[in-house]
């Protein structure tokens, strides 16, 4: 069987869980072996969470009866020509908002998708770590060699106390970190570790008022997993490639060492 050759519509196609499954395996190899394109991959899902953050109260509203009217093509027969062609237009681009690029279609049983603040916060996690997680000499702003500095700056930018955990039992050694911007959260602080295979982690910290929560989550399948907390304050998620059950016990390190820095 002859391997066909995939483009920019199949990263969007995988990102939109379209791609077909039996070609996944030959998408992912043809996406490590070429390096502009894993760049525009991972740079298509940071835009992606950076959109969801910046309208999460929009995405929450229901679509409006007559946008979604105008995209199932039910709009009233008095409307002009051209104010019809406006409203589908707007309806479209209504529903990719509100669908977060899902994929969603009319006559699924409904346009768009509720998406809670644990999720947009793993996701925002997921797009820094595969931005930062694959820079050699710019992966971080501070150097853990300036760790005093790094966690009292970022502590200050983000409005709490970050302790930076340390993982060296879990086989990872602390990077570095650097400031992100977190849409209607703000700041946030992501803290880079490795371990001594050059595998690396990363710790996403911002501030969080929502309801407490916990879970595991992926933008992609064979991606970067996002193993997150929302308590007491902080929206925490460790982001890695590592196996379910090893992130997860790097999770718990991290966040339990996060918490203990509050009364410290």
């Amino acid at each position: 069987m002859t391997r066909r050759d995939f483009s920019e519509r199949d990263i969007h196609m995988a990102l939109d869980g379209e791609l077909p499954g039996e070609e996944r395996m030959a998408y992912d190899a043809w996406l490590e072996a070429n390096p502009e394109m894993r760049a525009k991959s991972a740079r298509y899902i940071a835009d992606r969470a950076a959109l969801r953050a910046a309208l999460a109260g929009v995405m929450d509203e229901p679509v409006p009866a007559r946008l979604r009217q105008a995209v199932l093509g039910e709009a009233p027969a008095r409307t002009p020509a051209w104010r019809s062609r406006w409203w589908l237009s707007a309806a479209a681009a209504a529903v990719l908002i509100v669908g977060g690029f899902a994929g969603y279609v009319a006559g699924t049983g409904g346009i768009g998708r509720e998406e809670g603040a644990d999720d947009q916060l793993a996701e925002q996690a997921i797009a820094a770590h595969v931005i930062y997680a694959a820079e050699k000499r710019h992966a971080v702003e501070v150097a853990a060699s300036d760790k005093d500095h790094l966690q009292t700056w970022l502590s200050n930018r983000i409005g709490l106390k970050l302790v930076a955990p340390d993982l060296a039992a879990e086989g990872f050694e602390l990077v570095g970190g650097r400031l992100l911007p977190a849409g209607e959260r703000g700041k946030a602080a992501m803290l880079l570790y490795e371990d001594a295979k050059g595998e690396r982690i990363s710790l996403f910290v911002t501030a969080e008022s929502s309801e407490a929560a916990k879970g595991t989550y992926a933008a992609e399948a064979d991606g970067p997993e996002a193993v997150y907390w929302l308590d007491k304050g902080y929206g925490c998620a460790v982001v890695g490639s590592l196996p379910r059950e090893r992130l997860s016990e790097v999770a718990k390190s991290a966040y339990g060492q996060l918490l203990a820095g509050i009364s410290s």
